[in-house]
């Protein structure tokens, strides 16, 4: 297998999953800022021309963090970032899905549509106006997040943690570098955010 990986929350999502389940697997890396991955040879691997993709040995390409997690996943079950029961599972996927919609994507393409406007209006469809309204909604739904960690969660999923902490782990911290910094005034997301911020795989 080969990962094709790059700047940006989506492959330092997929960076962090393998080191906290040690997996080790040779990497390239596509230069977004040249545009690498609009490129024929990506467009191969990934029609989307997004990041990350994985090479299967059979070499077939996934993409989609929760796809090629998943993937992992099943190929090297131990330690579970997922679940080891479909209780387990669907309750990561849930969360996973949960934050992915109402939190990830909006403060995305807040800051795609806004500050990074001139980056990418020549690379996808863009709606500047929509910029305020997405990161409204993106801030509004960590505050909703929050409010559903009062009862004292340790991680999204209770005492496990799994690709849901993850994935927002990696996207809150891109909100901070790009103008939508995490509300203080969420403890509990604070709190958490801190908690998995000393955990080693951060910095895969």
């Amino acid at each position: 297998m080969k990962l094709y990986d790059s700047i940006g929350p989506n492959p330092r999502i997929v960076r962090m999953f393998m080191a906290e389940k040690g997996i080790e697997i040779p990497k390239q890396t596509v230069d977004l800022r040249k545009g690498e991955n609009r490129e024929t040879e990506h467009l191969k691997r990934n029609p989307h021309g997004q990041m990350p993709a994985l090479e299967l040995d059979c070499g077939n390409y996934l993409s989609e963090i929760t796809a090629i997690c998943e993937y992992l996943e099943e190929k090297h079950p131990s330690p579970a970032m997922i679940g080891t029961t479909p209780e387990e599972r669907a309750e990561c996927r849930m969360w996973t899905r949960r934050v992915d919609l109402n939190i990830a994507e909006p403060l995305a393409n807040g800051y795609r549509f806004g500050e990074a406007l001139k980056f990418f209006e020549k690379r996808i469809p863009v709606a500047p106006e929509a910029s305020p309204g997405l990161k409204m909604i993106a801030a509004n739904r960590i505050k909703w997040l929050n409010d559903q960690m009062a009862d004292g969660r340790e991680y999204i999923c209770g005492k496990r943690f799994t690709l849901a902490d993850m994935l927002l782990y990696c996207w809150l911290d891109f909100g901070n570098q790009v103008g939508q910094p995490l509300d203080q005034s969420n403890a509990n997301i604070v709190a958490w955010f801190n908690r998995v911020g000393a955990r080693p795989s951060v910095k895969a």
